[in-house]
């Protein structure tokens, strides 16, 4: 219930206005010649712009990306963090096999960009060899609810919370984009949706010590009701997302 009322009082967050236009480094990531042109096409759906500012990825930060996908947001990231930071697109081993071809495309991509990296992270931590000042992950949240690769157990959601703690500076960030479910979604509907209801990010996120400070309405759609598998062509690419930001204690 506290979870809920938290996150209704910050349904009216936002960091970047529609009117402002985004910084230098941000601008030169997004207009990359080596970015793929199916990454450009999905912008206008993704606001890679608006997701750099509210996480408050600057030049020189360092960044973990975990389950990265085909590393979309991960090259924004390597972009807009310039030479003094770094992005790890981080894929567990866990799931290394079936991402593999995803995972081919951040490392070509990586080939030519040094501030990107792609790493394997070992079972129950996010190990990098600096201290990373945000934690991303996208559209992955619930998959750790639902059992994948080898072991067939979901993932601890505590364990897991704390191990991003671990990864984060003092005051770091930790920010959660997923596919919004209805309150009191199961795991079952979890699993059979991959949704989430971000009343259960918010109450597993904070009680591994997070604060969560805000939240962001860039990918909401009133729209979505929610009851549809992310993955249905009537919904895919549109689903309603919200977007929640932690803050590690300084």
């Amino acid at each position: 219930m506290r979870a809920a009322l938290i996150l209704a009082a910050l349904l009216a967050a936002s960091t970047l206005p529609a009117s402002a236009a985004p910084p230098a480094n941000v601008q030169a990531a997004l207009a990359d010649k080596d970015r793929p042109t199916e990454d450009m096409a999905r912008d206008a759906l993704r606001k890679p712009a608006e997701m750099v500012a509210f996480a408050e990825i600057r030049p020189g930060s360092v960044v973990i990306d975990f389950l990265p996908g085909g590393g979309y947001f991960s090259k924004v990231f390597a972009g807009a963090v310039g030479p003094s930071g770094h992005v790890y697109a981080m894929v567990p081993k866990a799931a290394e096999a079936f991402e593999a071809k995803e995972t081919a495309k951040i490392t070509a991509f990586a080939a030519t960009h040094p501030s990107l990296s792609v790493v394997i992270a070992p079972g129950g931590g996010f190990t990098t060899p600096r201290p990373a000042d945000i934690f991303w992950t996208a559209q992955n949240y619930h998959d750790l609810h639902i059992p994948f690769g080898p072991d067939p157990r979901p993932q601890d959601m505590l364990a897991y919370n704390k191990a991003v703690w671990a990864a984060l500076k003092p005051g770091g960030l930790y920010v959660v984009v997923d596919h919004v479910a209805n309150a009191g979604a199961t795991d079952d509907d979890i699993k059979k949706l991959h949704r989430i209801d971000p009343a259960v990010i918010i109450r597993e996120v904070t009680a591994a010590g997070f604060t969560l400070e805000g939240q962001d309405d860039a990918l909401r759609n009133p729209a979505d009701p929610h009851t549809a598998n992310v993955f249905d062509p009537a919904i895919r690419g549109r689903t309603d997302q919200v977007v929640l930001k932690f803050r590690k204690a300084g």
